[in-house]
């Protein structure tokens, strides 16, 4: 994987787009960091002779950013979460997925046959779904991590030792389930004590950050890090000490999702590069290198068995519901957007 692109390089990368993306035989990503093997890219570029080239991101909401300001029409598909594709099709940033068109649809598991977000697949496939929690360092606390607390209100050996990730989905969706409100929440008292409590819990933060999530908790820099769960499995394969919440509020659920691009710059390249994720073989290698789950049947025989048994990919009985981030209203996710302003000033 390319490392996360400096507003600089993502600049030039747009400014040059429409003169390198548009020969045949081409595809551009839009992709995640630390997400997609590269032996698995050199398979789909063996196979199929097209040439891949990748930019990264490190939120939804970054993504979203650079599309709307210039990135449509220089990448192929990307890879948003379940929430952003609802988003995303509202915004009429999607093209439409003619039925036919992939021949190894048939291969989507039963249970994501027909997703809320994006109904009968008509813009994406299913990539990868997992969760987002936290891990504590449990040589620098021993005490019960499986609370919402740690992040908004930790005890004193933990405050000014936490990273959050730099992302206002996940950040706010935890905020909510902390305080027990709705995520849209339009309670003029509910929304004055979620900034409040958000602008207390940031005294004991040491940083927003979602690149080097891992890589902070592994070196020590923090106790504590907001991390999904299968760059968290990574982490506590460096330090095993790093140990991931499930706390008893809940955590976010999520599914990460390809979806072609309108004005895809190489259209038919993007449809089969998805149509190549749509097989097993192919998708779980991106499961055992990224350590999540996937979206399709038959991938069993194909996955490291260890996946199965990861402490991040368990939820215990006394875990909360695992909840999707939801999608506001225009009035309403105008206040979370001040709201999530504020809190990064």
């Amino acid at each position: 994987m390319k490392s996360l692109l400096t507003s600089t390089a993502i600049a030039a990368t747009l400014a040059l787009g429409a003169g390198t993306a548009q020969a045949e035989g081409n595809l551009s990503i839009y992709h995640w960091f630390e997400y997609m093997p590269q032996t698995l890219l050199d398979k789909f570029t063996a196979e199929t002779g097209i040439i891949v080239t990748m930019d990264t991101y490190d939120s939804n909401e970054a993504m979203l950013a650079s599309l709307k300001a210039g990135g449509m029409g220089t990448y192929d598909v990307a890879v948003p979460g379940d929430y952003m594709v609802s988003i995303m099709i509202g915004e009429g940033l999607l093209d439409t997925v003619a039925d036919g068109e992939l021949k190894n649809k048939g291969n989507i598991a039963p249970e994501w046959a027909d997703p809320s977000f994006d109904p009968g697949w008509s813009h994406s496939i299913p990539y990868q779904w997992g969760s987002t929690s936290f891990m504590v360092d449990t040589a620098a606390f021993d005490g019960n991590i499986d609370t919402t607390d740690i992040l908004f209100n930790p005890p004193a050996e933990l405050s000014g030792r936490i990273n959050m990730l730099d992302s206002q989905g996940e950040v706010l969706a935890m905020a909510a389930l902390h305080l027990g409100i709705p995520q849209c929440s339009q309670d003029r008292e509910q929304l004055k004590a979620l900034d409040a409590m958000l602008q207390e819990a940031k005294g004991h933060w040491a940083s927003f950050n979602s690149d080097t999530a891992k890589e902070v908790l592994v070196s020590g820099d923090v106790a504590v890090g907001q991390i999904y769960d299968g760059f968290g499995a990574k982490a506590r394969a460096d330090r095993a000490s790093l140990k991931y919440a499930f706390p008893t509020q809940g955590y976010v659920a999520w599914m990460d999702n390809v979806v072609l691009l309108e004005d895809a710059p190489n259209r038919d390249s993007a449809i089969a590069f998805m149509d190549f994720l749509l097989e097993p073989e192919n998708i779980a290698a991106v499961s055992n290198y990224a350590r999540y789950g996937s979206g399709l049947a038959g991938v069993g025989p194909f996955l490291d068995p260890e996946l199965a048994s990861l402490p991040e990919s368990n939820p215990p009985a006394s875990a909360g519901p695992g909840v999707f981030i939801e999608v506001c209203d225009e009035a309403t996710q105008a206040v979370y957007d001040r709201i999530w302003t504020n809190l990064k000033k």
